[in-house]
């Protein structure tokens, strides 16, 4: 760690955390103060956005087309790497709107932590000139990866309708029950992971690992059915494997949108039931949304407890 780094780090642990995540009145006081201000200045958080997007692609020839070439990218070798070569795709019904599910949403929570991350220190120059609620620039983050996110999934919404796979149910329900659990836990960790990184910049770097991980932690370019068979009798394990809210989000909206896997087929001759999918997914949804809410109050707290320094540190 360079002399900077080590400086930053004992700044850093003489802070009093203790004092942003109690439960007093002054916490929740505080909290909802916050979203006053954001409120407040949410003209400002539009134009953040606006601005957010067009820097991304500025001087770029296909513009907001990147924003689909990546992920039908990923699309392509998943499905033909992964689904053909590896065998993926046997025992996965329309294994192409299964993964291309899986990866809009990933895509979503990905941009929304990774973005996030790092834009209290992308935006210093405004932080160190005018005052504003800092939390706007996470937040500006995740607005963007919204609209990215809404790009892909009308590209998805076409592509199951083209194969006729649109599913019209009540399993529909699960797609915004998903998307609002990633949305929930996406701003959590970009507002805590942002206030860090200003005093570790290798936070940044730390979370393109962990997101890497948790990618082939979630069943996204494989089915819930797979992780059931591979932990045969170890059945705890799918409880563990439940605990990451966002695998649990993507099962949700997969369950939502990929029709073939609520159905039942004829393979050879042989009735093959539907996909199973986790049992009391209901509980565990609305368990995993308002856990996502207390962390979301715990990290604004830690974020309004450190922002008082990111001035003389950025």
């Amino acid at each position: 760690m360079t002399d900077v780094a080590q400086q930053r780090a004992e700044r850093l642990a003489e802070l009093p955390f203790e004092v942003s995540v109690s439960a007093g009145p002054k916490s929740v006081g505080g909290f909802f103060a916050s979203i006053r201000e954001i409120v407040k200045h949410r003209e400002l958080l539009d134009l953040l956005i606006r601005r957010e997007l067009k820097s991304r692609y500025k001087d770029s020839t296909l513009g907001f087309a990147w924003s689909l070439i990546k992920p039908l990218v990923q699309l392509l070798i998943y499905y033909v790497f992964i689904g053909q070569v590896l065998g993926a795709s046997r025992g996965v019904p329309d294994f192409a709107i299964f993964v291309f599910s899986g990866l809009t949403l990933w895509g979503l929570y990905a941009e929304i932590v990774a973005t996030g991350t790092a834009s209290i220190v992308s935006n210093g120059g405004l932080i160190k000139k005018i005052y504003l609620p800092r939390e706007i620039f996470p937040l500006a983050a995740t607005g963007s990866a919204i609209f990215n996110f809404l790009v892909q999934m009308v590209v998805l919404l076409l592509a199951i309708i083209v194969l006729g796979q649109f599913p019209v149910s009540w399993n529909l329900l699960w797609v915004p029950a998903g998307v609002a659990v990633v949305l929930i836990w996406g701003v959590a960790f970009a507002l805590v992971l942002s206030a860090l990184n200003v005093f570790l910049r290798d936070i940044q770097y730390l979370v393109e690992v962990v997101m890497l991980l948790m990618f082939w932690a979630s069943p996204i370019v494989y089915s819930w059915s797979f992780v059931v068979a591979a932990v045969k009798d170890h059945t705890w394990l799918l409880d563990v494997y439940l605990l990451n809210p966002v695998s649990l989000a993507i099962l949700a909206f997969q369950r939502g949108l990929w029709q073939a896997g609520s159905q039942t087929r004829v393979i050879g001759g042989n009735t093959v039931p539907p996909q199973p999918w986790p049992a009391h997914m209901e509980l565990l949804m609305l368990g995993a949304g308002i856990v996502g809410v207390v962390a979301i109050f715990i990290a604004q707290r830690i974020f309004s407890r450190l922002q008082g320094n990111f001035a003389q540190e950025i």
